[in-house]
């Protein structure tokens, strides 16, 4: 039987016992459907000798335990797709996990792909299959089912031989300071801060005006502290086609905003309309020489399509000789940017990403090297090819 944790005194308990480990697998299950802030519903947590479910909804359960346990320095806390529980963790606990190991990165640097499952990375490692039907149960009822159990207890047990897996490959690779850096990004409360000033950069650049995008940033702020004081999904607020439309005619008044497609009838009128119109006076307002830049678009000059679709080459070879998964490495707008500019603050052209492509890339622009294909197979030569 799985303990199920749901007072606070058994939770000291069991966090004491799992501080004496050199490390803890945890996983936490939510829901998030109807709430901007996700709703914490249970946390499984295992050492190398017992897992525990903890029923995060028990009345009077205190978690404070549990979140010095996750900052505890002498336990390393490892998790699979890591930013989701520390986003809960950073949220209801005002701490962040540290140190971590997040399986899911690691399984990216050590070859095994860039789309693999928990599941599939389960069975690839242990040979055990998962069962993952409980995956999208509703985790806030109770009581919770046997199946429900089995299921996230499975999810930490699994997780310590894959993680034990990972780590000796790491090391056998020379390639654990390469995830301890991903490890700094996934810890930084940059990563998680939520600022509403910043809520317009979720949305996709359709702007083509100084005065649109000041309503796009007013209007898209207000939806964010809307949300997050009312704990409900952005688009519960006021969705993303309304935001654009609102920002591309800037109404003035409760007729102008009525007449919008994408505002439903009556809306108007309510004292929603009232914010949403204050926040585009804010931004139409504004004086010119206040009005915000817009960010600039990457220009395709001249070669630059021709220099990022070498680089794409260069950047999948390179991820098929070292097994590290392409997205790891770089992205497609980073190699743009690289395309353009040499000296491009990108992620590619740092640390050892530089070293096992930035370098190269580098290099094949300046004609230093170039591409050979042999066969099916593509290499590189040290000396650039004349025409």
């Amino acid at each position: 039987m799985t303990d199920i944790i749901t007072t606070t005194a058994d939770l000291a308990a069991a966090c004491e016992r799992f501080a004496q480990f050199e490390f803890v697998t945890v996983d936490t299950e939510f829901m998030r459907e109807t709430t901007y802030w996700p709703k914490l519903c249970i946390i499984q947590i295992a050492s190398t000798v017992e897992a525990v479910i903890i029923d995060a909804e028990a009345p009077g359960l205190d978690l404070a335990p549990f979140f010095a346990l996750m900052a505890d320095e002498k336990v390393m806390k490892v998790f699979h797709a890591a930013r989701q529980d520390i986003e809960i963790v950073w949220h209801l606990g005002g701490i962040l996990p540290h140190p971590i190991f997040d399986t899911q990165v690691a399984a990216m640097v050590c070859g095994f792909g860039e789309s693999i499952s928990y599941d599939q990375l389960v069975g690839r490692i242990t040979g055990h299959p998962i069962d993952k039907s409980s995956r999208f149960t509703d985790w806030s009822r109770r009581p919770l089912t046997e199946h429900q159990i089995d299921y996230a207890i499975a999810d930490v047990t699994h997780l310590r031989d894959v993680y034990l897996a990972l780590k000796t490959k790491l090391e056998r690779q020379h390639r654990s300071e390469w995830v301890r850096e991903e490890m700094d990004i996934l810890t930084s409360i940059d990563t998680y801060q939520v600022e509403p000033e910043h809520a317009w950069k979720r949305l996709k650049m359709r702007i083509k005006k100084p005065l649109q995008l000041a309503v796009l940033m007013e209007v898209a702020a207000w939806r964010e502290r809307e949300a997050q004081g009312r704990d409900v999904p952005r688009g519960r607020v006021l969705k993303d086609d309304a935001i654009y439309e609102i920002a591309e005619q800037h109404p003035t008044t409760p007729d102008a905003l009525g007449r919008l497609r994408t505002i439903p009838k009556g809306f108007e009128r309510s004292r929603t309309a009232e914010e949403i119109l204050a926040a585009v006076k804010r931004a139409t307002e504004l004086p010119k020489e206040k009005l915000p830049r817009l960010p600039k678009s990457r220009p395709a000059a001249d070669g630059n399509g021709a220099a990022v679709d070498l680089l794409k080459v260069l950047l999948k070879m390179t991820s098929e000789e070292h097994g590290v998964a392409a997205r790891v490495i770089a992205t497609v707008d980073e190699l743009e940017a690289i395309a353009g500019d040499d000296n491009a603050d990108v992620p590619p052209l740092h640390g050892w990403r530089r070293e096992l492509f930035g370098e190269h890339a580098l290099r094949l622009k300046r004609g230093e090297i170039a591409l050979r294909l042999e066969g099916r197979r593509v290499s590189v030569v040290g000396e650039a090819i004349r025409v």
